[in-house]
């Protein structure tokens, strides 16, 4: 009887669990053309972001950040850095020794849920608290160091010490802090205690600290991205394509600019390659509307677009035998750090992809369900990687400089075993064929990164 069924089967055409799956990944696969069309619009978006009269209306901002020099590798001194974009934040004693050498101290920091969405006086308060405690843990109080501030959120920056908050992101939702000087709201939480005595002399995103620091130690280093718990890059553009910059006339040719590329298609200009998956994401997020590409790229995001597909496919019966678990049907409980650990099998082996799915609550999966869930992580990692790619070799393209190296940081691009390697591939297919490029893990760009700016910013006042 088996047999005859496998002739039948067979004759005519019907298609396994795992065909239909494929069938219904392909969308998740961007194709050449599609990847072209995604440089295309995103280069158009740049574009409107950086000039005066477009910049109010575009998707991505191309902020200013006010700084416009490298560093060179010989900074000396000791410098603070806060370094916040997530749900912890750290404080960091930097000791910059010159020729690329330094020390450093730090302190993790938790910030509870309550205050992520309270009121800014409380974040800016507890933010003050603990820097205060780590000053007086290291015997501080009787200096008045530079302090470098990293806030990975959407900024428009007004100066190197002004930087007013466009819209909360990563969760945050601080009443009363939105278009206000997040400097000054630390300044006046700071005066409100009374025994800290700082100097903030920078502010600045995530990206711009990831590029700082691996300029330091690679003067190469033109473009900072972040795949992380959020997604983000800056360049550095000539002064002339950046027509909101009104800063001082000091023959500068140059200017980092902070693309904040996550919102790139909250237009609708990626609705082309959105899949159910993104739709249902944006619809139960905090920011619905908002952070589209960051959606499809980040970690925050990840394992909750691949926990959607896993969930359409069981209900349509085509994992699991139809029958999944509680954890599986609850949101944002597939975790990102999931993804990596499934693809980090060895090929034919789902040592780690049972240990994952018995987590959620699910202990009769077979090696084919295994076989389709690292397919469909792989489609939606695959597609994190080629969208973060498309991004970067348009900043290469219109840098048009000979020879780039990409400095990149967060979790995703850590931890993901194939992340770079994507990206290296990709980014080589879309980048012009003249232009020579390269990727390095930034080290700590948000901390050391903070403390390099703050140094820089120091060393060209005292010039």
């Amino acid at each position: 009887m088996d047999l005859i069924k496998n002739i039948k089967d067979i004759i005519i055409g019907e298609r396994s669990n795992s065909d239909l799956i494929k069938e219904a990944c392909q969308e998740l696969i961007l194709d050449d053309k599609t990847m072209r069309e995604i440089m295309k619009r995103f280069l158009h978006e740049i574009q409107l972001g950086l000039k005066k009269e477009t910049h109010p209306a575009a998707d991505i901002k191309c902020f200013i950040t006010y700084v416009q020099d490298l560093p060179n590798g010989k900074e000396k001194g000791r410098f603070l850095a806060l370094d916040l974009g997530g749900t912890n934040f750290r404080v960091l004693l930097i000791h910059l020794k010159g020729d690329s050498e330094f020390e450093m101290q730090s302190k993790i920091y938790a910030i509870p849920q309550s205050i992520m969405i309270g009121s800014g006086t409380q974040l800016f308060d507890h933010i003050a608290e603990c820097l205060a405690n780590f000053i007086k843990e290291h015997k501080l109080q009787n200096e008045r160091l530079p302090l470098g501030f990293t806030f990975s959120f959407p900024l428009k920056q007004l100066g190197l010490t002004k930087g007013i908050l466009i819209r909360w992101t990563k969760g945050f939702n601080c009443e009363g802090v939105v278009d206000r000087d997040v400097v000054e709201l630390l300044e006046e939480a700071l005066k409100r205690r009374g025994d800290v005595s700082i100097e903030i002399c920078a502010i600045l995103n995530d990206t711009t600290g990831t590029l700082m620091s691996c300029a330091w130690k690679n003067h190469n280093c033109k473009i900072g991205a972040i795949v992380g718990t959020g997604s983000n890059a800056c360049y550095v553009e000539r002064v002339e394509n950046a027509e909101l910059y009104d800063g001082p006339a000091n023959g500068k040719e140059y200017v980092l600019i902070n693309t904040e590329w996550g919102a790139f298609g909250d237009n609708g200009a990626l609705d082309f390659i959105r899949t159910q998956y993104d739709r249902e994401m944006d619809e139960f997020s905090i920011n619905k509307g908002k952070q589209t590409v960051e959606k499809m790229i980040s970690g925050m995001y990840m394992g909750e677009l691949v926990r959607l597909a896993l969930v359409r496919f069981t209900k349509e019966g085509l994992l699991f035998g139809g029958q999944g678990s509680d954890l599986l049907f609850k949101r944002y409980q597939f975790f990102t750090k999931y993804v990596s650990e499934i693809e980090s099998d060895k090929p034919g082996t789902f040592f780690n992809c049972y240990d994952v799915l018995e987590e959620i609550g699910i202990f009769h999966a077979t090696d084919e369900d295994c076989a389709n869930v690292r397919y469909i992580c792989e489609c939606i990692s695959s597609r994190a990687a080629h969208l973060s790619s498309a991004g970067i070799a348009t900043l290469i393209n219109k840098m048009n400089d000979p020879s780039v190296t990409v400095g990149v940081d967060g979790s995703v691009y850590r931890f993901h075993p194939k992340f770079h390697d994507l990206m290296m591939v990709k980014i080589r297919e879309l980048v012009h064929d003249h232009i020579q490029f390269d990727i390095m893990l930034s080290e700590d760009g948000s901390g050391r990164g903070a403390a390099l700016v703050a140094a820089v910013a120091s060393r060209d006042a005292h010039e």
